[in-house]
């Protein structure tokens, strides 16, 4: 008898229903080891699912636009015999699942299978009820535990997630919940809260503004990207539910600056081989806040509900910029890596971020983000807090200013910084400090040896 195996979705970190983009291999195919079966598109990045098992295809269990986490069975595969050779592969029967299904087929099977959140229809938003802002109810522990397409699917209902008791994991919200809910209102003979005009956990806005831009002149339409879509949603978020403050300050980093320069030719020829990072001022910021983080760990910090989680690793995520838009790669243990080698794990990062290959394990973790935009231009502006971290650093770019040293104006290498901080756990004097020391260092690394 044949050896059939399900070849499953492998640890892909804490990322739930992600979309199948691309179909590698087809029913009577023969794949290898590690070969992959299919692409999936995550929030910033894409990978391949691989063959766990050697073998030939016998039925593929996803087509295009399914969403999978990780467990779900991709493939059944006929795997090779102990000896190593691949099966003799058979007349390749029709796929179990047919490429296109009829409504009525679809039907059926959604109506067998459990019920699933579905993708939101509305991204925008637009035409969902609106509630009032509890400023209460958006503390950590006070928000309800559900997904993203959950908490669509209740506002689209008008229910009110602080009302609904969950019944999934650690009291998890599901669809499940939200029906159960609503059939039990109906059945009351009532409506529910936020339906009726009552609160909830949102922001009581007006509708967005629909208009006919024709009317002015000619336009043309272009879809967001996905990254812009998932970036947008976490930004209006964070921006919405955490108090921002930022602090301003600029650093002295004349002698950085030729350090920085020093360096670069020193390394030119490694550099040129691809065996060494070129050193941008990024790599020196980020040793420089690992510096600062340890002297005020409050910024290296996360809320918990009453508790502050002090972490004791310094993963520091980056913005880079790539053709897709904005994602943050995180560099892990700056702590114990020198300037050398965190300027060469960033250009590898980088370089898998602009090629959209970054794992979702590369962008989580982070402790604190730094947003340079030194290379564009700009003089200071105000960065948006990256949840669940409490501060984020803007960069601007630098520019040769006139500085009084006590006697006369000297010229001096400036760099802007921005600091945004939760005000919910840091306050302005604290943040004050911080900028300052992280001047400090700038002006002279040596004392992110102390």
């Amino acid at each position: 008898m044949a050896d059939l195996k399900e070849s499953r979705v492998p640890d892909i970190g804490d990322y739930h229903d992600i979309p199948v983009i691309e179909l590698l291999v087809k029913v009577g195919d023969s794949v290898a080891k590690d070969e992959g079966l299919v692409t999936l598109e995550s929030d910033k990045a894409t990978m391949e699912v691989p063959a766990e098992f050697a073998g030939v295809i016998k039925e593929l269990r996803v087509k295009l636009g399914d969403n999978v986490s990780q467990g779900a069975v991709v493939a059944v595969i006929e795997a090779q015999d102990a000896a190593g050779e691949p099966p003799r592969a058979e007349p390749v029967a029709a796929p179990v699942v047919p490429d296109k299904l009829t409504q009525e087929s679809i039907a059926s099977n959604e109506a067998a299978a459990p019920v699933r959140p579905q993708p939101p229809q509305h991204a925008s938003g637009a035409g969902l009820p609106p509630v009032r802002f509890d400023a209460d109810a958006v503390m950590p522990d006070k928000v309800p535990y559900a997904s993203p397409v959950v908490r669509l699917y209740a506002r689209e209902l008008g229910v009110d997630l602080l009302q609904v008791t969950g019944s999934g994991d650690r009291g998890r919200i599901v669809r499940e919940d939200i029906q159960a809910f609503v059939k039990s209102a109906l059945a009351g003979g009532g409506a529910t809260q936020a339906a009726a005009g009552g609160g909830g956990n949102g922001l009581n806005l007006l509708p967005w503004p629909k208009v006919d831009f024709t009317k002015f002149g000619e336009i043309e339409t272009k879809p967001l990207s996905r990254i812009q879509k998932i970036s947008g949603a976490n930004l209006a978020r964070n921006w919405a539910m955490i108090p921002h403050v930022t602090q301003f300050d600029r650093a002295d980093i004349g002698s950085l600056e030729d350090l920085r320069v020093a360096l670069n030719t020193e390394n030119a020829k490694a550099i040129a081989a691809g065996k060494a990072g070129k050193v941008t001022m990024l790599a020196f910021l980020i040793k420089a806040c690992v510096a600062a983080l340890k002297k005020y760990p409050t910024f290296n910090a996360s809320l918990d509900g009453d508790n502050l989680v002090l972490k004791k690793y310094f993963h520091i995520g980056f913005a880079a910029d790539t053709p897709n838009g904005l994602v943050v790669p995180v560099l892990r243990d700056a702590d114990q890596k020198g300037v050398l080698q965190i300027a060469q794990e960033m250009g590898e990062l980088a370089g898998l971020a602009r090629d959209g290959k970054l794992k979702p394990d590369q962008m989580q973790g982070g402790c604190f983000t730094i947003s340079s935009l030194g290379g564009i231009g700009g003089t200071a502006f105000t960065p948006i807090i990256n949840a669940p971290e409490v501060a984020i650093l803007g960069v601007s770019k630098s520019e040769m200013q006139p500085v009084w040293n006590g006697e006369k104006f000297k010229p001096q290498m400036m760099l802007p910084l921005s600091l945004s901080y939760d005000h919910r756990v840091i306050d302005g004097a604290l943040a004050a400090r911080f900028t300052t020391y992280l001047a400090q260092v700038l002006a002279d690394m040596r004392r992110a040896m102390l």
